[in-house]
């Protein structure tokens, strides 16, 4: 894929929030040459990513390093709050996520003539060199382009969701998603997402509390019946086996050839891990 004509420059604010992405940050940013404004918010990374961020002309901020596990949301309302955007509308985008020139000219087209004041996007998920149009992880829509006037997010550490004020739209065309170029990045990334999941285990089963719960109202119907259903899904006994047979099964991970098998186990080892660190920690309680 080619990148983007850097001639388009499109009023808009895009956001990366990163931490050792030197592999992935300086594709990322070659696909943003046509925003205005581009920030990169870092973590304290230990590696070339800010030296590729700022030679490419981005903005480098630093949040800082975090004591603690990593709380994305924190991450992303801190940077609406400190990096000085100059732009009314804001995009989201992940360091090892790709803007289609397909994708770009749509987001440029609805910046001049917008009629909702946020849109979800589709990502594919590229996983083993192979699209993954199964194993419910496509459709997945997610929201990123927003009125930054009428959007947050919510206090989620992980799988965090954007609240909106206002009328919500659906872009066309994807976003691409290389989230994981081995399997040893996978694996690292989700013994980190296992701990904050597990961290949190009881907020999630004890539901919203009243501000939550109207925090919710905004980041609409889909968001919320997934937070409703995992909920449920964490009571179930044997929850892991349950994941393989939802996404292999039920959600065609099949069709997905050896990539799609390989990710659902993975999938199941990621259950079964926040399952076992909620074990650790249960047992590892005072009293106990």
């Amino acid at each position: 894929m080619n990148p983007p004509d850097a001639a388009k420059k499109a009023p808009v604010s895009v956001i990366v929030s990163v931490k050792n992405e030197e592999k992935n940050i300086r594709r990322c940013l070659e696909h943003l040459a046509w925003a205005d404004e581009v920030f990169v918010v870092d973590s304290a990374s230990e590696d070339k990513t800010c030296e590729i961020a700022a030679e490419m002309g981005a903005k480098v901020v630093q949040f800082g390093a975090q004591k603690s596990l990593e709380d994305f949301s924190r991450k992303k309302n801190w940077a609406f709050a400190n990096c000085g955007m100059s732009h009314e509308w804001a995009l989201i985008v992940d360091a090892d996520e790709v803007v289609t020139p397909e994708l770009r000219d749509e987001i440029i087209s609805v910046l001049a003539k917008p009629d909702c004041d946020g849109y979800f996007i589709n990502f594919r998920y590229m996983f083993l060199g192979r699209w993954i149009k199964h194993c419910g992880y496509y459709p997945v829509w997610v929201l990123r382009l927003f009125r930054r006037d009428k959007g947050g997010y919510g206090n989620s550490p992980v799988h965090e969701h954007l609240s909106i004020k206002g009328k919500i739209g659906y872009l066309k065309n994807d976003m691409e998603h290389y989230a994981y170029p081995t399997l040893t990045r996978w694996v690292q990334k989700h013994d980190l997402y296992s701990s904050i999941e597990a961290e949190n285990f009881e907020k999630v089963l004890a539901g919203p509390d009243r501000e939550q719960a109207e925090a919710e109202k905004l980041i609409g119907f889909r968001p919320r019946f997934k937070r409703k259903l995992k909920r449920i899904y964490y009571r179930l006994p044997f929850r892991y086996l349950v994941r393989f047979f939802y996404a292999y099964v039920f959600r065609l991970g099949f069709l997905d050839g050896m990539p799609g098998f390989i990710l659902c186990v993975l999938l199941t080892f990621y259950d079964f891990l926040i399952y076992a660190k909620v074990y650790e920690k249960q047992i590892s309680a005072p009293g106990k």
